[in-house]
């Protein structure tokens, strides 16, 4: 019976140590890696944003700069696409 017990004994002391370190990690996550990929997530939003931005403020001045000179933008459109085709034989 002893034994049984001391076996009893360690069960519950190790059930016990598993709820500790379970809270303890609780603990960590929600103080220090939870703020960390929250940082994490907006940085990456922010600059996805701003990517976005820059993306679609160079459409508009490449659109401005067709519009103003057309026959330019279509030699280069050649060219490139003479290029281009040259590279893919």
């Amino acid at each position: 019976m002893a034994a049984y017990d001391n076996i009893r004994d360690m069960r519950d002391d190790t059930r016990a140590q598993l709820r500790e370190l379970r809270a303890q990690v609780d603990q960590l996550m929600e103080e220090r890696v939870t703020p960390v990929l929250s940082d994490a997530a907006d940085r990456a939003s922010k600059a996805a944003r701003r990517a976005r931005e820059y993306a679609e403020d160079q459409s508009d001045v490449v659109a401005e700069r067709v519009r103003d000179q057309p026959l330019i933008a279509i030699g280069v459109a050649a060219a490139v696409g003479y290029v281009l085709g040259r590279l893919t034989r």
